[in-house]
């Protein structure tokens, strides 16, 4: 049974701020990313295949809102202060495999994995990530060298992904929901 016009509607409105989010992450411009939110919506009211459920509906959106802010980022390339285009290629990747495991315990398994990264590896990842500073002020703040961030940056990654998957991994072996 196919979601009917409504349906769509009502879910992606419930949805709303999740859908935004998504596409503010890569945009990191909430007027920007309300905007996709709209695109998102009517497209899924004009497109021509049907969504069978919910599951189906809500996959296509995020997907959807991540790839209008990669196009919202070419097209403003020289205003936006967003991600390089090889980590959207990399993040995009990622969305796409994304659905072996609920978003929800990605997340709770990253915040386990930060609340447990030394502190200056936190105070890194929000230099970087949150507050948007350049890997050139990243390095200037901390009193380190350009190469020495980045090379800190990868091997972050790196843990941070190990750290993950070994959570989800022991979530997933035991059935339940991660320690």
């Amino acid at each position: 049974m196919n979601l009917e016009e409504q349906a769509i509607l009502q879910k992606l409105m419930q949805a709303r701020t999740r859908v935004s989010a998504a596409a503010w992450v890569v945009v990191r411009d909430a007027h920007a990313a309300e905007d996709i939110f709209q695109n998102v919506a009517l497209k899924a009211m004009t497109r021509e295949v049907s969504f069978e459920n919910e599951a189906a509906l809500m996959s296509w959106a995020f997907i959807t809102a991540r790839r209008e802010g990669i196009d919202w980022l070419r097209r403003h390339q020289r205003e936006s202060l967003g991600l390089d285009a090889e980590i959207l290629e990399l993040l995009e990747h990622e969305w796409q495999s994304e659905a072996a495991h609920p978003a929800g315990a990605k997340v709770e398994a990253l915040q386990d994995c930060l609340a447990a990264a030394p502190e200056s590896a936190r105070r890194l990842l929000k230099l970087r990530y949150f507050d948007g500073y350049s890997c050139e002020e990243v390095a200037e703040q901390m009193g380190l060298g350009l190469n020495a961030i980045y090379k800190r940056i990868s091997r972050l990654h790196e843990s941070l992904k190990d750290c993950i998957e070994g959570k989800l991994s022991n979530a997933g072996a035991t059935g339940g929901p991660l320690p």
